[in-house]
């Protein structure tokens, strides 16, 4: 997969040349700067109350997941189970930034998250305007 020259820009800031790529709700990737997933590691490895929890989403995150480069041109590499998963095979994916992570989301997923955006939108700005959006 390419990522636009932001992206690799923002993943190459941090420091970081190889990322994480997984998915850990399955429906959308998420590419991690290496650094971001080290973190999410301690997270997910750590005990307490939601060990459980914690355990399966690793369980799926390590399934799917592979560490790749970014190369030169800025692209990575997207495992094959991973990519079947999602549907992403010969389908266009959109890219957004979120929480120091990079969302990769298929074509049917962003049209849902699209029309359930778009719903009562109206109000959801005006909400947002009276708590501070310019």
């Amino acid at each position: 997969m390419k990522l636009p020259a932001s992206v690799a820009q923002y993943i190459s800031g941090l420091g970081d040349q190889r990322v994480f790529v997984t998915t850990v709700n399955g429906s959308t990737a998420r590419i991690y700067p290496i650094s971001v997933w080290k973190h999410n590691e301690l997270l997910l490895e750590e005990g307490g109350e939601d060990t459980d929890l914690k355990e399966d989403v690793a369980f799926v995150a390590y399934h799917f997941g592979a560490d790749s480069d970014v190369d030169s041109q800025g692209r990575v590499l997207v495992p094959t189970e991973l990519r079947r998963k999602l549907a992403f095979e010969g389908e266009q994916v959109y890219l957004r930034c979120f929480k120091q992570r990079i969302e990769v989301i298929g074509k049917n997923v962003y049209d849902q998250r699209l029309t359930k955006a778009m719903d009562g939108l109206d109000s959801k700005v005006q909400s947002l305007e009276k708590k501070g959006l310019r």
